[in-house]
């Protein structure tokens, strides 16, 4: 199978790279590097990589030519940084998959697996959140990666075309590198390599749904290669509070934690935990990677990778 993976050098996108490879399929990646980095791609020579953003409909023409799927993963990511750049968010999560969508349409892609969050569902009504709950997104991220969802589903519609929406929770592992704006585990562990103490915002009670980026990959293939469109949860399934997540990191690393407790952070919900019945129902998907297990290969990879500045 041919494919597209844009944002293919990021974290998720690079992890997916080296699945579909494994399974025999022939990629290309899109990605401006931004927020990607071109040594996640180095493992993987054979990858047709294209240097250039998805709002570039030169760089896009040329990537989705020949694709039978494409795995758009390329995004502005985050609650905060949505707050603090919301322009941007809407620019590269709304227009840059309603052109994403358009060019795989003109290509004559069988399908488009979109990447989605659940961020849109804002807070939560009842746990666990099964794909029908209301959405109402508390921040913009939210909503622009609402609105990508709904043109998706749009080309479904109107065009005919296979769409799958995935609604992330909390993804981690290899490839996930510290940045202030992005997810709670590599900020953590970024702080205690440094020995220097975590900030947990709120009482620490909170919890969250984290699911390993092996099996977010495993999902993604089983959508593309399906003839399934619709939205799905894609979540490990169970939940911890954060003050138990530093726990864990503190075993798997064998260092010592030291904590600080800061105000609570404008867009976070207080709980999250996804319902993924439907996605083991009808893609085939079973979350396999504890949070323990993948904790240990995490930090693992963090001790062998070089640090590379943005």
């Amino acid at each position: 199978m041919k494919v597209l993976v844009t944002g293919g050098a990021g974290f998720i996108g690079s992890n997916l790279v080296r699945y579909l490879l494994s399974e025999g399929n022939e990629v290309t990646v899109l990605d401006n590097l931004l927020s990607g980095y071109a040594e996640n791609l180095k493992p993987f020579p054979e990858v047709r990589f294209i240097e250039g953003d998805i709002r570039d409909g030169a760089a896009l023409s040329s990537a989705v030519q020949g694709a039978e799927v494409v795995f758009h993963l390329a995004a502005s990511v985050g609650n905060k940084r949505s707050i603090d750049f919301p322009i941007d968010d809407a620019d590269i999560n709304a227009m840059g998959t309603v052109k994403v969508l358009e060019a795989a349409r003109n290509a004559g892609a069988r399908k488009v697996v979109t990447s989605s969050s659940a961020a849109v569902f804002g807070e939560l009504k009842t746990l666990p959140i099964a794909e029908d709950h209301p959405i109402d997104p508390d921040s913009p991220y939210g909503a622009t990666k609402l609105c990508a969802e709904k043109l998706s589903l749009s080309y479904h519609k109107v065009f005919g075309m296979q769409i799958v929406c995935l609604r992330y929770f909390n993804v981690y592992g290899p490839n996930q590198r510290f940045d202030l704006y992005g997810n709670v585990i590599p900020i953590f562990a970024h702080m205690m390599i440094e020995h220097k103490p975590v900030t947990i915002f709120g009482d620490g009670e909170q919890t969250r749904d984290f699911v390993n980026v092996g099996d977010v990959a495993r999902a993604n293939y089983l959508a593309g290669v399906s003839s399934a469109s619709g939205v799905y949860n894609l979540g490990s399934g169970s939940r911890v509070t954060i003050n138990n997540l530093v726990d864990i990191m503190e075993s798997a690393s064998g260092l010592d934690v030291k904590r600080l407790y800061g105000p609570e952070r404008k867009g976070d919900v207080r709980h999250s935990l996804a319902n993924v019945d439907k996605i083991r129902h009808e893609l085939g998907f079973e979350p396999s990677v504890g949070l323990r297990e993948g904790m240990k290969e995490y930090f693992a990879w963090l001790r062998q990778s070089t640090p590379v500045a943005k």
